[in-house]
């Protein structure tokens, strides 16, 4: 595309970022606005930014999905009631509290999606906060930084894993072995950072844990038949692609979904329109907008002209070049979805290998299915650290970040940019030292 276009492209993102930065708009305002910037300048149609939100349907499926199954069972108070029991059992410590979030998080994020997981259990944080007398916004923020992490301990954890490892065509079982360690060490991060980040809550503790609430299930018959679709729901999102007929995450949640508003509807807890008029539609129109605007630089050249300018940086130096893609990929992510990220960068580093005589030619070709040579392995492991763990920087840095200020605003609070780059960026910037100092001592 012509300069000025990716000019155009190029300004409209950063100032999108920036009013998201300062606060001066809302995310979703600010994201609508940039991609109707895009299409009123003609930097691309009207049609071709439907298309890049086509492109993105399983997404905002599955988001989709999972916001109604668990707004439809909200009438039975099951949220209230678990969250008094966590409080009980963590004996009214902070510090006990916060490592339940750790422990209960991880494996799940091991094995679904991370903006999932935090779909379904930040719905928890508000009334465990709102019993014990705290601000849930640094409890969600703890969520979601154990839900980007734990998803480098398996290949399936993270969406952008999963497209890194099927490109070098490594195994579940070669994952485990090779770099599960490495997203252990960014939780041991996270449960090192605690004390300090998070020190308030650390030390916090209620001593009388008589004055807690004691909510009871409403209608335990229809959250029995809720758990019943829920259980099917995860079952089918860990094995649903190795069916003999696959069926894809996001028709399992829209199933799903349906399955909840047939039961909510049928036993009277809660009507259609209510519960419709309750999912977060500014969430799931800002990672529309964000789709736009990620378009708009792919198809304006400029992502690949930022991979070509990193390639003339790192030359044939791959000890250098595993630390420079942990951190600029990592930067990159802190700021541009990692999973748009990924698809853009994949061919781009193959090409790079390519040039530098690393690959021979074939390696081009997407139908390729040979062995890549072990000495390049570690520039991809690096790519799925980088924009993994790249996601924990800001508030925009990764889906289950969105998901969870779209839940705390429903709550009746915003995490501020200012205040999750507060934990963010320190967290992030240690993870990112881990994580390279991992790939170059173990590769």
């Amino acid at each position: 595309m012509e300069n000025g276009s990716a000019l155009v492209a190029s300004v409209t993102f950063v100032a999108v970022i920036l009013a998201i930065m300062t606060e001066k708009l809302h995310l979703t305002v600010a994201a609508l606005l940039g991609a109707l910037v895009l299409v009123f300048v003609h930097v691309m149609t009207l049609t071709e930014a439907m298309d890049y939100i086509g492109n993105s349907y399983s997404t905002l499926a599955l988001f989709f999905g999972v916001m109604v199954l668990v707004r439809a069972f909200e009438p039975t108070r099951v949220f209230e009631y678990v969250a008094t029991q966590m409080v009980v059992m963590a004996q009214g410590q902070g510090k006990r509290l916060m490592l339940g979030i750790v422990a209960i998080t991880t494996p799940i994020c091991a094995v679904l999606p991370n903006a999932t997981t935090v779909m379904l259990l930040a719905p928890l944080i508000p009334p465990i906060a709102e019993e014990i007398g705290v601000d849930f916004v640094p409890l969600l923020i703890l969520m979601v930084f154990v839900a980007n992490s734990a998803g480098l301990m398996t290949l399936v954890g993270d969406p952008a894993t999963f497209i890194v490892g099927d490109a070098i065509h490594i195994s579940f079982i070669e994952y485990l072995g090779r770099l599960s360690l490495g997203g252990i060490l960014a939780i041991a991060v996270i449960i090192a950072l605690l004390p300090i980040l998070f020190a308030d809550l650390w030390r916090w503790r209620l001593t009388d844990l008589t004055q807690l609430p004691h909510p009871k299930i409403h209608r335990p018959d229809i959250l029995a038949l809720g758990g019943g679709v829920m259980v099917i729901v995860l079952l089918l999102f860990v094995l649903g692609e190795s069916f003999p007929v696959p069926v894809a995450p996001p028709a399992v949640a829209l199933m799903g979904a349906a399955l909840a508003l047939l039961i909510a509807h049928q036993s009277r807890l809660d009507t259609v329109n209510n519960i419709l008029k309750d999912v977060d539609w500014s969430t799931l129109i800002f990672f529309m907008c964000t789709f736009v605007l990620i378009g708009g630089l792919e198809k304006t050249g400029v992502i690949s002209h930022l991979s070509e300018l990193m390639a003339i940086v790192i030359g044939d130096n791959i000890l250098l070049a595993d630390v420079v893609i942990v951190f600029v990929i990592g930067l990159l992510s802190s700021v541009v979805p990692n999973i748009p990220l990924v698809v853009a960068m994949l061919p781009l580093l193959k090409q790079y290998l390519v040039s530098a005589g690393l690959l021979g030619p074939e390696f081009l070709n997407p139908d390729f299915v040979g062995e890549f040579p072990p000495e390049v392995l570690p520039l991809f492991y690096a790519m799925m650290f980088g924009a993994t763990l790249g996601g924990n920087g800001t508030l925009v840095g990764a889906s289950s970040n969105i998901v969870a200020a779209g839940i705390a605003e429903q709550s009746g609070k915003r995490i501020s940019f200012g205040k999750f780059l507060k934990y963010g960026m320190p967290t992030m910037a240690l993870q990112l030292v881990v994580s390279a100092s991992y790939v170059l001592l173990r590769f």
